[in-house]
């Protein structure tokens, strides 16, 4: 490993960076947008990474049992939109998505200090990043989940325990 400290995404306490990001449904949003009702989770993901073709179905599933008042939940592709729509055509996913691309420079992803996807961020109404996390945690998924009032596994499906973004 080289001498420079390898960049990590910022953990819970750090102060979520705002953004204005594209919709895929048409128009813009600020995270202060999304925080409007409350807590929201930011799950920043690419369409050709495998772990979030495994991770995103599990994603909408929270969030289209999730409990009233529970955080909302938003991906962010960095993905164009065409690719993105294909992406969520092929894993039935029906949550908002934001386009963070690699034409505009991945504003959302720099600021949030990313370097590998599924990167997740739970933040807080106030702005402050109250959970993190990199790849696929099951536990972790499980306890995200629970929040929201949720069991987001089948039973008897099979879910790794970890894997790495």
């Amino acid at each position: 490993m080289s001498a420079a400290k390898q960049r990590e995404i910022l953990r819970a306490g750090e102060r979520a960076p705002d953004f204005e990001l594209l919709r895929l449904d048409q128009g813009r949003a600020t995270l202060r947008d999304l925080l409007a009702g409350g807590q929201a989770l930011l799950a920043f993901f690419k369409s050709s990474c495998p772990v979030c073709q495994m991770t995103l179905p599990f994603l909408d599933r929270i969030y289209s049992r999730r409990a009233p008042g529970s955080f909302a939940i938003y991906g962010i592709s960095q993905d164009d939109a065409q690719t993105t729509r294909e992406f969520n055509a092929e894993f039935g996913i029906q949550l908002p998505v934001l386009l963070d691309t690699e034409e505009s420079g991945y504003p959302a992803s720099n600021a949030y200090q990313i370097s590998h996807v599924p990167s997740l961020f739970l933040v807080g109404r106030g702005g402050a990043i109250e959970w993190s996390q990199e790849g696929f945690v099951k536990r972790e998924f499980e306890a995200l989940a629970a929040l929201a009032g949720v069991h987001p596994f089948g039973p008897g499906e099979p879910v790794p325990e970890w894997k790495a973004g």
